[in-house]
């Protein structure tokens, strides 16, 4: 598959997408999770919770704060991370339109 052609959509289809391969990973969606029960976390608690590599959840946080769906605050030897709320409001908004919109469409394919 070649280079997506981001250029040829929205800056909301691009937003969109991006956010979904972000959580497009189980790992991430635990981590996620776990961010929600916990209010904030450090690798190290990570590792020990989803048993995973501390290299391979490193990674995972990686591309969850590269999107902007979590934030990590530096403190001391640590990064203690959050979710960053202002993000996923926009993400649950774009989202859900896009989602609404196809729910409320009627069915116009033959197949259907």
């Amino acid at each position: 598959m070649g280079i997506t052609k981001t250029n040829l959509f929205s800056d909301r289809q691009n937003r969109i997408a991006n956010y979904a391969k972000a959580i497009g990973h189980p790992a991430r969606v635990a981590i996620i999770e776990y961010l929600l029960c916990e209010g904030k976390c450090i690798n190290k608690s990570l590792v020990e919770e989803l048993g995973l590599s501390q290299a391979t959840i490193s990674q995972h946080l990686k591309e969850l704060k590269h999107i902007g769906l979590i934030q990590g605050e530096v403190e001391g030897h640590s990064v203690h991370y959050c979710l960053n709320k202002d993000n996923w409001k926009l993400f649950e908004e774009e989202l859900g339109d896009l989602l609404k919109n196809i729910s409320t469409q009627k069915i116009t394919c033959k197949s259907q």
